[in-house]
């Protein structure tokens, strides 16, 4: 998980950032959550590596990253993901998830990925309602 990130960051940003410094492929899951009603992420990213081999390179590069491609004074921390770990765990918790629904602009959900390939995330197991910014849609 990554903390303390520029509020102005799109997902875009986030997995240029990522392939940036050397974890283009590595990844299977980000996930950064917007908030609607401020028109800002939240500040923080769920990323879910593929090899756990990868985990201890991630948090040196990211933690105390401060290299963001948008002006901020902010410096980036990278924590443990609780309680979900994994990327099933991740797609299990956001499948069904308002964010998911079809109102929601595509770059405000989660994404997966296959060998770096974007994949079509797994269809909700019942019916979505959205959140509340985007009930009306």
């Amino acid at each position: 998980m990554l903390r303390n990130l520029p509020n102005n960051y799109s997902r875009d940003n986030l997995l240029h950032m990522l392939d940036r410094n050397g974890f283009k492929d590595l990844y299977d899951f980000v996930y950064l959550p917007f908030d609607f009603g401020r028109n800002a992420n939240l500040g923080y990213a769920f990323v879910n590596l593929v090899s756990p081999v990868d985990v201890a390179r991630f948090w040196r590069v990211f933690q105390g990253y401060s290299k963001w491609t948008l002006p901020t004074s902010k410096v980036c921390q990278v924590s443990w993901s609780g309680p979900h770990q994994g990327f099933e765990a991740h797609v299990a918790r956001y499948r069904n998830s308002p964010v998911m629904h079809r109102s929601v602009p595509d770059e405000f959900k989660p994404v997966i990925f296959k060998d770096g390939v974007r994949q079509e995330f797994p269809p909700a197991t019942r019916r979505l309602k959205p959140p509340g910014r985007f009930a009306g849609r």
